[in-house]
């Protein structure tokens, strides 16, 4: 790739060059009117490869609760937006804080046979 080139294309150049690619034409206007925009819990749990059935498990989130959202029902309140943010960004971090015990908990005793 001669990215020199590239960059010493004015923005003109490059929408002229785009717009004779006939398998990678920039959107128009039209284009993104039709377009779907998906709800972030979606892309968050399809960018991790989860089923929605996996994602709720592993974040704690009610299946009920991930459906409605992923389908436009209902939307995320501030605060899990902001945990869907954090799941983004580090989720394995987010597992590892669900799995341990609050400080000062006591294990629960074992079953007696």
């Amino acid at each position: 790739m001669d990215w020199q080139g590239l960059d010493a294309l004015t923005d003109e150049e490059v929408i002229a060059r785009a717009m004779t690619d006939p398998d990678n034409k920039p959107l128009t206007k039209d284009d993104a009117r039709r377009m779907k925009r998906r709800p972030r819990a979606y892309v968050v749990r399809r960018a991790l490869h989860m089923t929605q059935e996996e994602f709720a498990a592993a974040y704690s989130i009610p299946i009920g609760t991930l459906r409605d959202w992923e389908q436009g029902r209902t939307e995320p309140d501030q605060a899990n937006r902001a945990y869907l943010k954090v799941i983004a960004v580090d989720p394995e971090f987010v597992k590892r804080a669900l799995a341990q015990r609050p400080t000062g908990q006591k294990r629960a005793p074992a079953a007696a046979d």
